[in-house]
């Protein structure tokens, strides 16, 4: 019997270089959400990220596999994040792709996970957004000033038309830093609360483990994207933020299991993102409203496949 043929390796220029457009990303990102809320008949095969703690480094690894009937594509990928890090020069996730073929279940592609974690995560906030957003919405904040923080200002000044961009990090250094090397408009704040006063859209990306946001800031009618606090313990958002807006998850099991903001705070889940893509559950965007964002492996197999097609094609 004949061994396969090594598995290809894209690393993180290659999948930049390949990565799909805003335009080419979403609707199969909305799709997949949708199969996912749909059940068993949606052909998304998906169970709870599983989550090995690192306890002396302050670590954890995550095992995130998933498959896709409708793209027939089976992947599985491996995400470490680190909280409380002294050498700033790794980054604090770091992820890679496996991709096989669902036939036969050889090993096709191992792809640099990084690039597809920040910018899937960005395109499912901008999905949410589209829906949830009030109105009007001309003030953006953004909570955070790492990689998510990046990739969620490319995507939502590409896609939506904020007059103003407001940023806050712990670090006021690596908050101008982040503002310096964006394109467009990028305004430093002295606080937190500086930065969520008046904003229409807020996006929360830190590693915090204990609330930056405050309900007592949110404007009536605000979007929130709760991005990070990935673990049961883990909170970015406080009770009365929780409590008083309508919340959506993008898997109600996980949110159950993984989210600190929703387990802490008893508040209860509105609906899934995918059942609003869907159109089973309404988008109640002239409230307040929180979509709580834990990352699903489903939203990696499909920008992992898109990906890999599109290195295929071109060689």
């Amino acid at each position: 019997m004949s061994r396969p043929a090594c598995p290809l390796y894209l690393g993180s220029e290659e999948v930049e270089k390949h990565f799909p457009s805003a335009s080419l990303l979403i609707p199969p990102l909305e799709t997949a959400l949708a199969n996912f809320s749909s059940g068993p008949e949606g052909g998304v095969v998906q169970p709870l990220r599983t989550v090995v703690p690192v306890e002396k480094y302050n670590g954890f690894l995550g095992v995130m596999p998933a498959y896709s009937a409708v793209d027939d594509a089976l992947t599985t990928k491996l995400v470490t994040f680190y909280e409380n890090m002294k050498d700033t020069s790794v980054p604090s996730h770091q992820a890679t792709v496996f991709l096989f073929d669902p036939r036969n279940g050889t090993l096709k592609a191992v792809i640099d996970g990084t690039v597809i974690t920040a910018k899937r995560t960005a395109a499912v906030s901008a999905i949410a957004t589209k829906f949830l957003k009030p109105a009007v919405a001309d003030v953006l904040c953004i909570l955070g000033a790492g990689v998510q923080a990046h990739s969620h200002y490319e995507i939502f000044t590409e896609l939506f038309s904020f007059k103003e961009v407001k940023i806050w990090n712990r670090s006021r250094e690596k908050a101008e830093t982040f503002a310096q090397s964006v394109k467009g408009p990028a305004q430093v704040c002295s606080s937190a609360q500086e930065a969520v006063t008046g904003a229409d859209v807020i996006i929360t990306v830190t590693m915090a483990t204990t609330p930056i946001l405050f309900g007592s800031w949110v404007k009536s009618g605000a979007h929130i994207n709760a991005v990070g606090a990935s673990r049961p313990d883990w909170r970015e958002l406080d009770d009365d933020v929780m409590r008083n807006s309508v919340l959506y998850v993008d898997s109600r099991e996980a949110a159950l299991t993984e989210s600190g903001d929703v387990i802490l705070s008893g508040a209860e889940i509105f609906a899934e993102l995918g059942e609003v893509v869907k159109g089973t559950k309404p988008a109640l965007s002239e409230k307040t409203t929180v979509f709580k964002s834990l990352g699903m492996a489903i939203e990696d197999t499909v920008a992992a496949k898109l990906v890999f097609d599109s290195w295929s094609s071109s060689n």
